[in-house]
């Protein structure tokens, strides 16, 4: 199923129904809400959705944005926080997600289960910068010296915010069974960030006798691991096959731009696509930068090479 994310035209609109008209004429009627929202386009939104323009594919928790929070910012509260307070604040705007998200009758909620307390700038952003300089082909010693060092001290702090993580998860479950409500856990672009693949498959394991759990992929964010030599993009889709319940459908250039517009990177879609069933969603999720022309263009492409997603 081809569908289309409202990041990519949410902040050029201050009132809900024209921004859903702009991705309705572009010719996608299924629609995921995304974060960043303010709160006040919501009665556009539902006017719109009343009015039978879209279909409230599904949301991407948090929707709409915590109003103390005036950038588009999803990670402003976290599961894994040492702060209780943060803590309490994300459960609770998930939870009112999940019922914006039964309203528009979704069929699923995009999660980003938090972080564990690393600098990026010392370990990820550090290891593509390597990748950039070719480091890893010229000095391999040396990049994967940083590498093996930035996984063991991941997997050694990781256990306790994996735990929160799990505990939230848990409380977020029961009401999103209530509400029939799928919850799709990321794929994340940081290896700072939770999961890890190593969690995700024990989350995955963790969750096996909850149908209401599942695994959302985002093509951009795992091939920016894959860029740095964290996994390899097709073994870890192929491995995740039996748990997907659909995916964020965007290009990168290498090595670390993502969001761009599919099939103009470097992702290799044909050999992707086939571990997704096309039924399920295949959400595209682009930044705000892209040229609406460049988008209806590989549209166009995308529906005569991939025709079972438009079903």
């Amino acid at each position: 199923m081809l569908s289309f994310s409202t990041c990519w035209n949410n902040s050029r609109h201050i009132e809900g129904d024209t921004m859903i008209d702009e991705i309705v004429e572009m010719g996608f009627r299924n629609i995921e809400l995304s974060h960043g929202m303010m709160i006040t386009k919501l009665p556009g939104i539902q006017r719109a959705y009343k009015d039978g323009k879209f279909n409230c594919v599904g949301v991407h928790n948090f929707f709409p944005s915590p109003v103390e929070v005036m950038i588009d910012a999803p990670d402003a509260f976290e599961y894994t926080s040492h702060r209780p307070y943060d803590r309490k604040r994300a459960m609770d705007m998930t939870l009112k997600t999940l019922e914006v998200a039964a309203q528009f009758d979704a069929d699923y909620m995009v999660l980003h289960m938090g972080s564990v307390p690393m600098p990026p700038k010392k370990w990820t952003k550090r290891l593509t910068q390597m990748v950039s300089d070719k480091v890893d082909v010229d000095q391999p010693k040396k990049f994967n010296k940083l590498k093996e060092k930035f996984i063991a001290k991941r997997a050694k702090i990781g256990p306790l915010y994996y735990s929160r993580a799990i505990a939230a998860l848990e409380e977020i479950a029961e009401k999103a069974t209530e509400y029939g409500v799928k919850l799709a856990v990321e794929s994340r672009s940081r290896y700072e960030d939770m999961p890890t693949e190593t969690e995700m498959i024990a989350l995955q394991e963790h969750f096996k006798d909850n149908p209401i759990v599942g695994y959302w992929h985002d093509f951009g964010h795992v091939q920016l691991k894959n860029n740095i030599h964290l996994l390899k993009h097709e073994e870890w889709l192929a491995s995740m096959e039996p748990h997907i319940i659909g995916s964020h459908v965007h290009d990168v250039y290498w090595p670390q731009r993502d969001h761009r517009v599919p099939l103009t990177g470097e992702l290799d879609f044909k050999t992707l696509l086939k571990y997704i069933d096309p039924k399920l969603p295949h959400t595209w999720e682009l930044s705000p930068t892209r040229d609406k022309g460049e988008i209806l263009e590989a549209k166009k492409v995308w529906e005569l090479a991939f025709p079972d997603t438009l079903q």
